[in-house]
C-alpha cells in the first residue's frame, strides 16, 4: 500500500484508472481491494456503493481536467489554445490504453444512475462551452476555420476528440488527436 496518499485517495485514483480502461461495468470493489491492498469493507467505508465511488471519480476527474483547461492562458491565440487542449487530451491516453473517463462512461450511459449521467453530461457541456469560446476567438482572429455556428462546431469537435481517443487506443497512436486539431487550423 502506498503510504504517501490516503487509502481513500488510492481507491479513487485506481477507480479512475479502472473506469478509463474498462468502463463502469468492467471493475469491482474486489479489483480495487487488490490494487490498493485493503479489504473490500474498507472501500465500502469510504464509498458505500459503486455509484458513490463512480460519481466521486467523475467529480474529481472533472475538477482535474478543468483545472488544466482553465489554466490555459487567456491571452494566447485560439490556435495555440487548441493545441494545448489537444495535448491535454493526449495525456488522457496515458500509455495508449485509456480513454477519457467521461467518454468511457458515456458509452455505458444506459447502465448509469441518473446522478452520474448528469455529471457526465455536465462534463461534456463544459468542454463544449470552452471550445465554443476558442472557436469564436479563432474565427475572429483568422487562425481557425469553421463552418457554421461555433456552438455546433464545438460539439462536433468535442465528439471528434472523444472518437479520436477511441481510435488512438485501438491503433495505439496519439496521431489521431493531432489529426482532429489539424482539421481546423488555417495554414499560413
Amino acid at each position: 500500500m502506498n503510504t504517501n496518499t490516503s487509502v481513500r485517495e488510492q481507491i479513487l485514483d485506481h477507480a479512475v484508472t479502472q473506469i478509463m480502461l474498462r468502463g463502469y461495468n468492467g471493475f469491482s470493489y474486489r479489483d480495487l481491494s487488490t490494487l490498493v491492498g485493503v479489504k473490500t469493507s474498507s472501500i465500502h467505508y469510504y464509498f458505500p456503493s459503486k455509484d458513490d465511488l463512480v460519481l466521486e471519480a467523475v467529480n474529481e476527474y472533472s475538477k482535474s481536467v478543468f483545472a488544466a483547461v482553465y489554466a490555459v492562458d487567456e491571452t494566447l491565440p485560439a490556435d495555440v489554445k487548441l493545441s494545448k487542449y489537444t495535448k491535454l487530451f493526449g495525456k488522457t491516453l496515458g500509455d495508449g490504453n485509456q480513454i477519457c473517463l467521461c467518454g468511457m462512461l458515456a458509452a455505458d450511459i444506459e447502465s448509469l444512475p441518473e446522478e452520474i449521467r448528469l455529471a457526465v453530461k455536465a462534463f461534456f457541456k463544459a468542454n463544449e462551452e470552452w471550445l465554443t469560446k476558442v472557436l469564436k476567438q479563432g474565427a475572429q482572429e483568422g487562425t481557425l476555420a469553421l463552418n457554421g455556428k461555433p456552438e455546433n462546431a464545438a460539439r462536433a469537435l468535442f465528439a471528434a476528440y472523444q472518437g479520436s481517443v477511441l481510435a488512438s487506443r485501438l491503433f495505439r497512436t496519439k496521431s489521431r488527436l493531432e489529426d482532429v486539431e489539424a482539421t481546423l487550423k488555417i495554414t499560413k
